[in-house]
């Protein structure tokens, strides 16, 4: 399904309408076809719009961070029978390579916390975990969004859409790593005064 060429720049809507995957329920509440619902959105168009609310949501954090595409992956939608419907989801990923110290990761995920928040996605999990804290939500569109922090620190976003109308998807691209860096071993590697402090952030007032 994957078509991997250069990304075309695509001028979409800020505001995809009606992103939403569904099961059809009979009238006595027993699901006789679970077929997601098609709509005039396709498989690019959610991958261009999941790209669009990483970006956004990278933007917001500042101090800001250094942050490279992660592997793009798409699949089918099926029915209760596993047969196809004719839908597919997408799935974005971007990871974190400023290095976001133990003390301050409860910070970074307030930051998102808030921001997903103030653009009127809804909160539907949090991970309290030391070593391993996460965030999730949803979109009014039906994306569903994660900020996992994973090994070494590890900070990583992904964006899965929706069913949407199956279509051709063009792996976004990403830039090559240096096989001899941290990066390439998928760990964050870059070093900010701020996210990478080994103190908690002062608050507000505090002298």
């Amino acid at each position: 399904m994957k078509h991997y060429a250069p990304l075309a720049i695509v001028a979409i809507s800020s505001a995809v309408c009606a992103l939403s995957g569904c099961g059809l329920i009979d009238d006595d509440g027993t699901g006789t076809e679970s077929k997601p619902e098609k709509n005039n959105v396709n498989m690019q168009e959610a991958a261009d719009r999941a790209e669009q609310i990483l970006d956004g949501t990278l933007a917001a954090i500042k101090p800001g961070v250094e942050a490279v595409r992660g592997p793009s992956s798409d699949s089918i939608c099926t029915d209760f029978k596993d047969d196809g419907t004719g839908t597919g989801t997408v799935t974005r990923r971007r990871y974190v390579m400023t290095i976001v110290s133990e003390a301050r990761r409860g910070s970074f995920l307030g930051v998102i916390e808030r921001q997903w928040k103030k653009d009127g996605y809804e909160i539907t999990s949090v991970r309290k975990n030391k070593e391993m804290p996460a965030i999730f939500a949803s979109t009014p569109e039906g994306f569903r969004l994660s900020l996992e922090i994973g090994y070494k620190g590890q900070a990583s976003f992904s964006a899965t859409s929706p069913c949407v109308t199956e279509s051709d998807v063009i792996e976004a691209p990403r830039e090559p790593i240096d096989p001899d860096s941290e990066a390439s071993k998928g760990l964050p590697y870059v070093h900010s005064e701020f996210w990478s402090a080994d103190t908690p952030p002062r608050q507000k007032g505090t002298p």
